[in-house]
């Protein structure tokens, strides 16, 4: 079995910006493994808010025995995105071998579409409205706040989308007192779900808060591992295979968590249809489904996933899976 890396691009149909800084492109790992003429891929995004860069990803998977399987790779490398492509190859080559979807293989439900956000990025008021009425069509919008003065924000996206659904995330912008001031306001302005309001590092501070809105973990959770720890602060877990590191913890996350009494949010980093493609299975029947990578990019890979009004379909099999 061989297993190579090729670093892609993918350019953005317009700037991208969240609390933490701002992007022009997408730039993944597209991981290949092929055993006896069939190839299996996957995608990763390396993220550094968790100390990974494209060269640290590649190294890491280009260090696994040849021989590889999912199985032993849950225990040679850890959550994270490079675990992430070469578990979601792994499924792809298994579903190749065998000629059934990967849905079949790992006992799952043939899936379906499924309403995914669509995600504003951060700006000054009047562009978010601006973004906001260009989308509000859509039945689902994401907003990127995680400021100090966000309260204009949310005032322009819900004057511009008086219609949508809204969830809210701060990619750990806000500080205790923030989050405070603004939760009555999200309720007022119809907002579903606020995602990461604190810190990781900080959300204790949530123990003992009124959550008026559910509250989603998603710095704070990667993994089944990460669960004890969001007791009394969190209402929903946001999964996404790039934490997770591939489908194989991603659906065993999923399992746990729901049966601990959370709800899943299924999202994603910023990829090509080829990185949603597994996830498509995880947000089956998800409280919220986040995954709008590709509808971000000016350009996206071959056999792209469909996204309609019934929202984001299945891949096929000319994809992944």
């Amino acid at each position: 079995m061989t297993i190579t890396v090729e670093r892609d691009v993918f350019r953005l149909a317009q700037v991208f910006t969240i609390s933490r800084g701002s992007r022009t492109e997408a730039q993944v790992l597209t991981v290949r493994v092929t055993r006896d003429s069939r190839t299996g891929w996957g995608e990763c995004v390396p993220y550094a808010r968790y100390g990974e860069t494209l060269d640290s990803v590649t190294q890491e998977i280009l260090g696994l025995p040849s021989e590889v399987t999912r199985g032993m790779l849950q225990e040679l490398l850890p959550a994270g995105a490079a675990r992430n492509a070469v578990d979601c190859a792994l499924w792809d080559l298994e579903a190749k071998q065998a000629g059934k979807r990967v849905w079949e293989l790992a006992g799952l439900a043939a899936p379906g579409p499924e309403i995914t956000a669509y995600t504003l990025s951060l700006a000054e008021p009047e562009e978010m409205r601006a973004q906001a009425a260009k989308n509000a069509f859509r039945p689902l919008l994401k907003i990127k706040l995680g400021t100090p003065d966000d309260m204009p924000r949310l005032e322009a996206v819900r004057a511009g989308a008086p219609d949508a659904k809204i969830i809210v995330d701060a990619n750990e912008g806000w500080s205790a007192e923030v989050y405070a001031d603004l939760a009555p306001h999200l309720v007022r302005l119809g907002v579903a779900l606020v995602e990461q309001p604190l810190p990781a590092s900080q959300d204790e501070a949530l123990i003992g808060m009124a959550r008026p809105v559910p509250v989603c973990a998603d710095e704070s959770c990667h993994d089944r591992a990460s669960l004890p720890h969001l007791k009394g602060k969190y209402d929903v877990v946001n999964i996404k295979l790039d934490k997770t590191g591939g489908l194989t913890e991603a659906l065993a996350l999923r399992e746990q968590a729901l049966r601990e009494g959370y709800q899943v949010m299924v999202g994603c980093m910023v990829g090509s249809s080829l990185a949603m493609a597994p996830a498509t299975l995880v947000a089956q029947g998800a409280m919220v489904t986040d995954l709008d990578g590709p509808l971000l990019l000016a350009d996206d890979r071959a056999n792209a996933l469909q996204y309609d009004a019934a929202g984001v379909h299945p891949p096929t099999a000319a994809l992944w899976g």
